[in-house]
């Protein structure tokens, strides 16, 4: 049966070709530091089970003391030039987005495939896991076409794959820190502290008031940890289900959804959530790091305004 170890597999042979990148990477000098970096990556996807939690405990401090003491950066090298990149545009045009497009494409269809047909039944995949195999195998699948279809060097993709990582650099992997963190908020007691202080402040009976805080705690822990799925737990611990479903008796699907809407509004406004504020932004070299933040925010807070009305009216008022 494949499962996420199969997909963990994977992902340290991707981390493990972002290490090979960086040593051929001549024009970087801080090469080495770029392939420990991805390496301690590879072991802890290909190891973790074996280490316990001291050793993955160990291994974490040295990923972040690689970066932290500054030892990865970024080269120069292309793999090709600006005439032959505008010469492949020009000549395939919009068609060089297909290999992008499959991966989603085979998770999407794939998971639809397994739960309403007799695939389900025959023990293939972990059922707990479907969406993300697929996902795996739609980034393997992918590969396949790009390399048939389009005949690159045979170590393009990981040339290329690692000189994106190296322009990323730590923050790459900054939400599987993140997630790390909240539940390990969650594990120390932290919702059910907040809920404490939270239930002495709110009059009981204050629907409005709580689910204020309940709606701007989500957006703050969330800018806090750059996940919205590491400071639900908190924050459902300590005002969703104990003061607006159990006391208030609100409608948990709303209370829950567009709780979960709230803290992506913080998602939008915060740099801790690398994967989609500062990432983006070091792939287009914009000048202000910041870029893609100061344009969400316009966005974020209307939405947020909207929650809370929705939160409000539907959770409680239908």
């Amino acid at each position: 049966m494949i499962n996420l170890h199969w997909l963990y597999a994977l992902a340290g042979a991707i981390f493990a070709g972002f290490a090979l990148g960086s040593v051929r990477d001549e024009t970087n000098a801080k090469r080495w530091g770029n392939a420990a970096f991805w390496s301690l990556l590879a072991i802890s996807f290909w190891f973790g089970d074996f280490f316990g939690d001291i050793g993955n405990g160990v291994l974490v401090l040295a990923v972040v003391a690689v970066a932290g003491l500054h030892l990865i950066g970024r080269g120069s090298k292309q793999s090709t030039t600006a005439e032959e990149r505008q010469h492949s545009s020009d000549r395939y045009g919009n068609w060089l987005f297909l290999p992008a497009l499959i991966i989603p494409f085979i998770a999407f269809v794939g998971t639809l495939l397994f739960n309403y047909t007799p695939l389900k039944g025959l023990n293939l995949i972990d059922t707990k896991a479907v969406t993300l195999v697929l996902l795996g195998c739609g980034v393997s699948v992918a590969l396949v076409i790009g390399y048939s279809w389009l005949r690159p060097p045979a170590l393009a993709a990981v040339d290329d794959g690692s000189r994106l990582a190296n322009g990323i650099g730590w923050a790459i992997v900054l939400p599987q820190m993140l997630a790390s963190l909240g539940v390990i908020f969650a594990a120390a007691g932290v919702g059910t502290t907040i809920g404490a202080i939270v239930g002495a402040i709110i009059p009981q009976g204050s629907i409005l008031l709580a689910v204020l805080l309940y709606a701007l705690g989500m957006v703050a822990f969330t800018m806090i940890m750059g996940n919205a799925f590491a400071a639900f737990p908190v924050m459902a611990a300590a005002i969703g289900v104990p003061i607006l479903i159990q006391a208030d008796g609100g409608n948990p699907a709303v209370v829950g959804a567009v709780g979960m809407l709230s803290g992506f509004c913080g998602t939008l406004m915060t740099p801790m959530a690398a994967n989609f504020n500062i990432v983006p932004a070091a792939l287009l070299e914009l000048k202000n790091q910041y870029g893609v933040i100061k344009v969400q925010v316009a966005t974020a807070i209307p939405l947020l305004i909207a929650n809370i009305i929705i939160l409000y009216i539907a959770g409680f008022h239908l």
